[in-house]
């Protein structure tokens, strides 16, 4: 027979009755980054140097908060305004009835579109504004029967040469953005509302372009704020907005820099407040995209004033 040695429990040595040695604590050392070091000292320096450049040069900084609510520079602000917000109402409908034309199955309407298209953006703003105010060469006197007839050049006044100018190139370019927005709803939506009976432009107006309008309205932002800046081009037909108030005021001050630094200001003012409308209006119809919004600027910034009554490692 042969025995064989079974272990078992009882067979264990015994456990150690020592404490077991406390885990020694991870000190996590962060990594340096020098380079963000340099550039920062780098782009400040830049920024001292600009800044005392522009205290020792030779520029009446007094003009500027003298003449900064004149009555001609308020005036010009208003004219930049409903210049910007007349232009761009013709650039967004022009664009959407582009747009759709582009899209048409209509070799025809499609092939107009294109031309459109093609010209006005391949052309720049300030020939095309020259051209309108210039077409008296080519027509006499505009004769639309007993409704009105009138010389050209009495019939195509700085305004209206702005609005032809601005509106129509502009609207070159919002129907690519249109045409962007209705290519990115599916097919689907579309078919749907076909086999419910709907209409092509009900259909239009009320499954395709709500839901295209997410993609539309950020680049259309950023088309306003350049509109704004464009209008500036319009003083060269002699409509007087506030670029060509402050010109003029420049001229007859003797501080043509000092107003363009003013100007300069009041768009950089306007820009701003367009800019947080835009963030707004895309916040609006992110909706039905994203699960949750972003916080807006107050959300942020009343979330770091309670943080920093929180005590840390707890709920305050």
């Amino acid at each position: 027979m042969i025995d064989i040695e079974k272990s078992g429990p009882d067979d264990l040595p015994p456990a150690s009755t020592t404490p077991a040695a406390e885990p020694v604590a991870i000190k996590a050392i962060p990594v340096r980054h020098y380079g963000r070091y340099v550039a920062a000292v780098v782009a400040i320096a830049a920024l001292v140097a600009i800044i005392y450049a522009f205290s020792q040069g030779k520029i009446n900084w007094g003009a500027v908060p003298e003449y900064f609510f004149d009555d001609r520079i308020i005036d010009g602000v208003g004219q930049t305004l409903l210049l910007t917000s007349l232009s761009m109402v013709i650039g967004v409908v022009g664009g959407i009835l582009l747009s759709v034309m582009r899209l048409s199955k209509n070799p025809v309407t499609s092939s107009i579109a294109w031309f459109y298209i093609w010209f006005f953006r391949g052309t720049p703003v300030l020939v095309q504004l020259f051209v309108w105010f210039n077409l008296g060469l080519v027509f006499e006197y505009i004769n639309l029967g007993p409704i009105y007839k009138d010389y050209w050049s009495s019939f195509m006044t700085p305004l209206l040469t702005a609005l032809l100018g601005l509106g129509l190139n502009e609207a070159a370019y919002m129907a690519e953005i249109c045409r962007a927005g209705l290519l990115s709803v599916d097919e689907g939506q579309t078919e749907a509302s076909h086999a419910l009976g709907m209409s092509h432009g009900k259909t239009l107006r009320r499954i395709v372009i709500p839901q295209a309008m997410r993609v539309i309205v950020p680049p259309t932002g950023n088309e306003v704020i350049n509109m704004l800046k464009t209008t500036s081009l319009v003083a060269a037909v002699q409509f007087y907005e506030l670029f060509k108030n402050a010109q003029d005021i420049g001229q007859s001050s003797g501080s043509p820099v000092e107003m363009y630094f003013l100007a300069a200001a009041w768009y950089l003012i306007m820009t701003s407040v367009l800019s947080v409308g835009q963030y707004y209006l895309e916040r609006y119809y992110a909706r039905g995209s994203s699960r949750s919004l972003p916080p807006t600027p107050m959300q942020k910034v009343r979330a770091s004033l309670l943080s920093l009554g929180r005590p840390k490692g707890g709920m305050a």
